[in-house]
C-alpha cells in the first residue's frame, strides 16, 4: 500500500522554499563583449574623422549656418512636404481605382503605376525639367482642332522648383498607392459589409469604416517614405531647383572643398531625418493600440529600463 499521507507535508514544506528562490537573468557575455568592440570602434572612427585635416572643420563651422543653406533647407522642406501631400492624395485615389470592378479605372490605375514605377525617379525629374524640348507650350482646348482656351510657354509654366514637385509627387503617388491599397486589403471584408447594411454609401464607408482601420498598416510604410523622399530630394540638384544639395554644389563649386560641403549636407539631412522620425513612432503607437506591437518597446527603453531595475534591485536588497 502506498501512504498518502505524506503527500500533503512534503508540498507544504517545499512552497516555501520554491517562493525563496531568485530568478536570475541569463549571462549573454558574447553580447557585452560585442557591444563593446562596436562601441570602441565607433569611438576609433569619430575620433580618426576629428583629427583628420582633410575634412577642414572650420569650413564645416563656416557654411552649417550659412544663409544660403537655409534657403536650400527651406525648399528641400516644402518640396518634401508638397510631394507628399500629392502623392499620397493622388495614390489614395489609384488604390481605389485598382479595387475597383471598373475595367477602366483598374486599367487607368494599372498603367499609371506601371509607368512611374518602372522608370527611376532621375529620368522623370529630368524629363519634367527639359519638357519644353517636347512641347514649347502648353495648350488647353479642343482636341483635334485649332479651338485653345488657354496657352502657356512650358518654360514659364514649369520651374524647376515646378518640375521636381511634380516628379517626386508623381513617382511617390505609384509607391503610395501600393501602400494604401495593402492597407485597405488589411481591413476585413465583413466591416464594409455592415457598414453597407446601415446605409452607407461606398464613398463614406471608405472615408469613415475602411481607412482609419488600414491606417495601422499604412503609417509604417508612409512614414518611411516621407523620410526617404527628404532625401530623394537631392536628386533634383540635376535641374537646379534651388534645394538644399544644389546650394551645396554651388559653393563648392567654388570654393573646391568638395568633402566639407558634404559633411554640411549629411549633418543637416541627419537632423531632418531624425526630427521626421519623431511624429513617425508617435503615430504607429497611436494607430497601433490594441495590437502586439502597440507595446513595442525600443532598444534604448530597453536598456534603460534595464538599469533601472538593477538599481531598484540593489536599493531594495541594501534596504534603501
Amino acid at each position: 500500500m502506498i501512504d498518502t499521507t505524506a503527500s500533503p507535508k512534503t508540498t507544504s514544506t517545499l512552497e516555501p522554499a520554491a517562493q525563496d528562490l531568485e530568478v536570475v537573468p541569463v549571462r549573454n557575455y558574447g553580447r557585452w563583449i560585442a557591444a563593446t568592440a562596436s562601441i570602441l570602434a565607433l569611438v576609433g572612427l569619430i575620433g580618426s574623422l576629428a583629427k583628420n585635416d582633410n575634412l577642414h572643420w572650420d569650413v564645416v563651422a563656416k557654411y552649417l549656418f550659412a544663409d544660403l543653406i537655409f534657403d536650400g533647407l527651406a525648399t528641400t522642406l516644402w518640396l518634401t512636404a508638397a510631394a507628399m501631400a500629392l502623392g499620397l492624395g493622388l495614390g489614395t485615389l489609384i488604390a481605389v481605382m485598382r479595387l475597383s470592378t471598373s475595367p477602366v479605372l483598374y486599367g487607368l490605375a494599372n498603367a499609371f503605376v506601371w509607368v512611374f514605377r518602372g522608370t527611376p525617379l532621375l529620368v522623370q525629374i529630368i524629363f519634367w525639367g527639359y519638357a519644353a524640348a517636347l512641347y514649347k507650350y502648353v495648350k488647353i482646348g479642343v482636341p483635334f482642332t485649332d479651338i485653345t482656351f488657354l496657352q502657356a510657354e512650358t518654360n514659364a509654366l514649369l520651374t524647376p522648383a515646378i518640375a521636381a514637385l511634380l516628379a517626386l509627387g508623381l513617382n511617390e503617388a505609384a509607391y503610395a498607392s501600393e501602400i494604401v491599397r495593402a492597407g485597405i486589403q488589411s481591413v476585413d471584408h465583413g466591416q464594409a459589409e455592415a457598414a453597407h447594411s446601415l446605409g452607407m454609401r461606398p464613398a463614406l464607408t471608405m472615408r469613415r469604416i475602411v481607412l482609419p482601420q488600414a491606417m495601422r498598416v499604412i503609417i509604417p510604410p508612409m512614414g518611411n517614405e516621407t523620410i526617404n523622399m527628404l532625401k530623394m530630394t537631392a536628386l533634383v540638384s540635376v535641374i537646379s531647383a534651388h534645394d538644399l544639395m544644389s546650394n551645396i554644389q554651388d559653393v563648392y563649386a567654388q570654393n573646391y572643398q568638395v568633402i566639407p560641403m558634404l559633411v554640411v549636407a549629411s549633418l543637416w539631412y541627419l537632423a531632418l531625418v531624425t526630427l521626421l522620425s519623431i511624429p513617425q513612432a508617435w503615430l504607429e503607437r497611436r494607430y497601433g493600440r490594441g495590437t502586439a506591437q502597440a507595446g513595442h518597446v525600443s532598444p534604448l527603453q530597453r536598456m534603460l529600463g534595464g538599469a533601472t531595475g538593477l538599481i531598484g534591485r540593489k536599493n531594495k536588497e541594501t534596504g534603501r
